[in-house]
């Protein structure tokens, strides 16, 4: 059989995350999470002192030093920094997910990553989510899904993430949160937060998944 490509896209926490892992595990593909290449330069950039909001042109300075791909680990691939295997802990703490979308919004960024994003699909049928692959990684997916969920959930489900928001955080202020991360994501100048024109959007609340088209996979 031919090998496939599944675009899922969507904001953060609308649970796009969950719904590629289950794609990937029912067609025995693998599973690539974009967001967490991202969130390893955010660290990187972090640790070297830099300010990505004011200083981009240091960001993709920083990208001729570091190497970030993902390779396979008893046949499950694994986020790689320089040789070595990216911590969740470390790429998923609250001072990454307050700059990430800083760093995503570079235009160096997003073209240095954007070569390592498409070099997975050598490793045969993958599903890759993040937020411009049906758009921009991957326009000839098989397959697309745009995952969104209300603001109040998607609210919800990032408080109950451990380590993803700072101590003492409230359902109003990761609420705020989220949404200027959306208004970052959908209005930077390279490859905004938008759905495919082809894709299936898929609204995943707490005890539904209404589909908003009749394709299917």
């Amino acid at each position: 059989m031919a090998h496939r490509q599944i675009a899922i896209d969507g904001p953060a926490a609308s649970g796009k995350s969950t719904v590629a892992k289950l794609v990937a595990q029912r067609l025995g593909g693998f599973y690539i999470n974009t967001g967490d290449m991202y969130r390893a330069v955010t660290r990187a950039v972090l640790d070297a002192g830099i300010d990505a909001e004011n200083d981009p042109e240091a960001v993709v300075a920083l990208l001729a030093s570091i190497d970030l791909r993902y390779w396979l680990v008893d046949g499950v691939p694994v986020l790689h920094l320089d040789d070595a295997p990216v911590v969740q802990d470390s790429i998923r703490a609250p001072e990454v997910a307050r700059v990430v979308s800083y760093v995503a919004r570079i235009a160096g960024v997003r073209d240095w990553l954007r070569e390592r994003q498409r070099e997975t699909r050598a490793l045969g049928t993958i599903v890759m989510e993040g937020r411009d692959i049906g758009t921009v990684i991957l326009p000839d997916a098989s397959h697309k899904f745009y995952v969104t969920a209300s603001p109040l959930v998607r609210a919800r489900r990032r408080l109950a993430q451990a380590g993803e928001v700072v101590d003492g955080a409230t359902l109003a202020s990761v609420a705020a949160e989220i949404a200027e991360r959306d208004r970052i994501d959908s209005t930077r100048a390279v490859a905004p937060l938008r759905p495919a024109e082809d894709a299936i959007h898929i609204r995943s609340e707490e005890h539904t998944s209404e589909l908003q088209s009749p394709n299917t996979i």
